[in-house]
């Protein structure tokens, strides 16, 4: 894997996992509901990935506006292919563990792709 790659899994390693202290924080201690628990990490962990990625993956100096739509379009097509993916690995007999695995691979190779060439771009 090329650096910039590493840079991108570790970024979204950080990112998830602010998800999900938010998310037990959330329904542990401040007894919220799973689902706001659930959404409210998603937020601050989507937010998280794109500034680290916006500076530390990328290296990315244009406006900011514009990345952060494209970043979170990028994200939900990347979310829509990790949902199919995971439809079609239980549909063909695999358990729905290793079909979110393998579609989070597919997702961190996705996401990364559309981030380098459109989200962080120049242009």
């Amino acid at each position: 894997m090329s650096p910039r790659l590493w840079r991108y899994a570790l970024v979204g390693a950080l990112a998830t996992a602010a998800h999900y202290a938010l998310l037990s924080l959330g329904v542990e201690r401040l007894g919220w509901p799973a689902w706001l628990g659930s959404g409210a990490g998603a937020l601050l962990g989507a937010q998280l990935a794109f500034w680290g990625n916006r500076r530390y993956t990328f290296n990315h100096r244009g406006p900011w506006p514009a990345a952060w739509w494209r970043f979170h379009v990028s994200a939900g097509l990347s979310a829509l292919l990790g949902m199919a993916l995971v439809g079609l690995g239980v549909v063909a007999g695999l358990h729905y563990l290793l079909a979110q695995a393998l579609a989070t691979l597919a997702g961190l190779v996705m996401g990364f792709v559309l981030n380098r060439r459109w989200s962080f771009s120049a242009g």
